[in-house]
């Protein structure tokens, strides 16, 4: 996957279209990706010990990956991302400005 835990992304469809936030998760195997603040649910906790309190806590969950787009660093644009291949490693880079993206 061309996105990593940390990026800053972009949505591009959804009920949370054009809102940007940081990937907390990423799941590989079904490609999909969790976002602070994106794709928000309500989820009903029931008290699982004497004392603790249950209640109704707003949860974010997965979307896929496609969704979205890595904003760059530099430019500020969301953009997909390329690969180029220096000193025998592999270096993620921007489509539109050609800047490295950590």
């Amino acid at each position: 996957m061309k996105i990593k835990k940390g990026d800053n992304v972009k949505v591009l469809s959804g009920n949370d279209k054009g809102k940007t936030g940081e990937v907390l998760e990423v799941i590989p195997k079904t490609e999909k990706i969790i976002v602070k603040g994106i794709n928000v649910r309500k989820k009903h906790v029931k008290p699982r010990k004497q004392g603790e309190e249950g209640g109704i806590i707003p949860v974010e969950c997965a979307i896929h990956a496609s969704k979205v787009n890595v904003v760059c660093p530099k430019c500020g644009k969301a953009t997909k991302i390329g690969y180029e291949i220096e000193k025998d490693q592999k270096v993620r880079v921007c489509k539109k400005c050609n800047a490295k993206i950590k």
